[in-house]
């Protein structure tokens, strides 16, 4: 029996596994479940045990956050080395009331698993997994590369404590590539894969003018009211054909070659298809670039949030004292979020007019990371989803931010690979999250060959 024939035989088992790992309410951003989020370490650390991984254990992170789940298997020698990097918290369920069946009480319906946490991230990193488990008992207890697991609790928190537990353990995490199945393809019979993440830089720009709240009738007209002074810097951001008009911004951006270009243009998004998603009456953004390449090839600037004002039922007639945007920018490789931070305050000095005080305040930063798309373990992984879902995959720019991207590359130069297996509307983050279950069990086939293609390779890494 092989590795696959082994999987194959024992999905209803798998599931049913599956299943007792998504009835556990890790939600890490709650510290009513902190007691959950242990014993959901123990659960995955008990999976690891019985599939057999040696040095299985729950490392606490550094501020007393939730322990990293690690296990360990090297016996190939002179193989690569994998590291399997997941997380085992999820998001909250609400609102709950939009919810058909309980959040964690997962239930099948028409060949898919709802429950949160299935698709981000529980039912991805358990195709890794249980692909290892059927690895190891269709070939004696023995994998052809070295595996190392590492999955996190605080990855819907930003990861918090997980950059200072890695620095710390260094040798515990050194492999010569990393596997993430934390994102989704663009269908079943049209397999993807990410090649970068952009970083991000969080910001929150507070605008004051008077004192206190002001009465419009007797102040208005002679006080620049904070609301349009905030919207007035705000909309400067940007220049009238959606580029991001802060000096400077662009200056480290690295340029798409031909070849990034071609293999984007492979999977084109139209305004159609674009329109049916976001249901926006027309796209907008930086000219001389795709809808795709705009999402994931290139930075932007956001502004996520507006406070300010009177916002309550019926009408008070205030001058606001101050008002409040949350502004984000998407990085992408080469650009440093903490230097782009700079660029921003910079700019927003030069447009804050003398009416008003301003104050730009960092909240969160991340590196943007990429791998290149010939790399030998994106040829391992072409070959892996062939097999797995019978096509090879294309390759995209992933628009959003994994932190843990840039932190292995930048610790180890090692590739990350992410070799997703959900698909884009399995509602993560919203109620009736979902997995479909053709997506699990050919993930746990398509993972089985990446171990069996990567064992071709050669290993630095101990």
């Amino acid at each position: 029996m092989n590795a696959i024939e082994y999987a194959e035989g024992h999905r209803s088992q798998f599931l049913d596994e599956l299943k007792d790992f998504l009835r556990i309410p890790s939600v890490s951003t709650d510290e009513r479940h902190k007691a959950d989020m242990m014993r959901c370490a123990e659960w995955v650390a008990a999976q690891l045990r019985q599939i057999g991984m040696t040095d299985v254990a729950l490392h606490p992170t550094p501020g007393g956050g939730n322990p990293v789940v690690y296990g360990k298997w090297m016996g190939a020698s002179g193989a690569p080395t994998v590291l399997i990097y997941g997380h085992y918290d999820v998001q909250p369920t609400d609102p709950e009331e939009e919810w058909k069946t309980s959040p964690f009480e997962p239930v099948e319906r028409d060949g898919k698993i709802y429950a949160r946490g299935v698709a981000d991230d529980k039912g991805q990193v358990f195709t890794q997994i249980k692909a290892v488990q059927s690895v190891m008992q269709a070939n004696g207890g023995k994998l052809p590369v070295n595996v190392k697991f590492l999955i996190e609790g605080e990855e819907e928190v930003a990861s918090e404590h997980l950059d200072a537990w890695i620095a710390e353990n260094k040798e515990l995490v050194a492999a010569d590539v990393c596997v993430i199945s934390d994102s989704h393809i663009l269908a079943l019979d049209r397999p993807s894969v990410s090649y970068s993440v952009r970083g991000m830089n969080y910001m929150e720009l507070e605008v004051w003018g008077p004192r206190g709240d002001l009465h419009s009738g007797s102040y208005g007209g002679t006080v620049h009211n904070p609301c349009q002074a905030l919207c007035e810097i705000v909309a400067a951001l940007h220049n009238p054909d959606g580029s991001v008009a802060v000096p400077g911004f662009y200056d480290k951006v690295r340029s798409l070659t031909p070849k990034e270009r071609e293999a984007i243009a492979q999977v084109p998004f139209t305004e159609e298809e674009w329109h049916n998603e976001t249901g926006a009456p027309k796209s907008w953004g930086e000219a001389g670039f795709s809808i795709r390449e705009r999402i994931g090839a290139r930075p932007t600037l956001e502004v996520n949030g507006i406070i300010g004002g009177f916002t309550g039922k019926g009408s008070k007639t205030v001058l606001p004292a101050k008002a409040l945007a949350k502004i984000s920018c998407r990085l992408v490789a080469d650009q440093d979020p903490y230097e782009v931070e700079k660029l921003v305050r910079e700019r927003i000095k030069q447009l804050t007019p003398p009416t008003v005080t301003s104050e730009l305040r960092g909240l969160n930063y991340a590196y943007p990371g990429a791998v290149p798309i010939d790399d030998p373990a994106m040829d391992a992984v072409k070959v892996a989803y062939k097999r797995g879902f019978g096509a090879e995959p294309v390759f995209l720019r992933e628009g959003g931010t994994l932190p843990i991207v840039a932190t292995l590359q930048q610790l180890f130069q090692m590739p990350v690979v992410m070799m997703g297996f959900g698909l884009p509307d399995d509602n993560i983050h919203a109620p009736n999250e979902k997995f479909a279950l053709e997506c699990f069990y050919r993930g746990i086939n398509t993972a089985v060959a990446m171990f069996e293609e990567l064992g071709k390779l050669k290993g630095k890494s101990k």
